[in-house]
C-alpha cells in the first residue's frame, strides 16, 4: 500500500453460533478478518486499507453471513486512529502499522 491512501478500520462481528452452520460461519467470518487486519479482541479486528481492500472485504463478509442472524459493525475511525488507541491490561501482539504477514 506504500504511497496509497490507506483508512484505518475497526471490525466487530456477532454471529450466531447456536448451529453447526453458524459456528462454520463465525470461523469463516474470522479467517476473512484475518487477511485484512489485526484480531485485538475475540471478535474485533484493527484494519488498515485503501479503498479497493475495504470494498473487498466487506463482500467477503456479506457473502458469509447471514443478515437476519448475523451483526458486522465497521467504524471508520479518523486518519492514523490507530496509532493512538489507550490500551488497558496485556500488550499488543502487533503494531497496527507495523508489517502485516498473512
Amino acid at each position: 500500500m506504500d504511497g496509497e491512501l490507506t483508512m484505518d478500520l475497526l471490525v466487530t462481528y456477532d454471529v450466531e453460533t447456536a448451529t453447526p452452520q453458524g459456528e462454520r460461519r463465525l470461523r469463516k467470518v474470522a479467517k476473512i478478518c484475518e487477511a485484512y487486519g489485526h484480531r485485538v479482541q475475540k471478535s474485533v479486528f484493527e484494519v488498515i486499507c485503501n479503498e479497493a481492500d475495504k470494498i473487498r472485504l466487506v463482500a467477503a463478509l456479506q457473502a458469509t453471513i447471514k443478515p437476519d442472524q448475523d451483526s458486522i459493525r465497521i467504524y471508520r475511525l479518523p486518519a492514523a486512529a490507530l496509532n493512538n488507541v489507550e490500551h488497558l491490561g496485556r500488550p499488543r501482539d502487533v503494531e497496527p502499522r507495523g508489517p502485516f504477514v498473512i
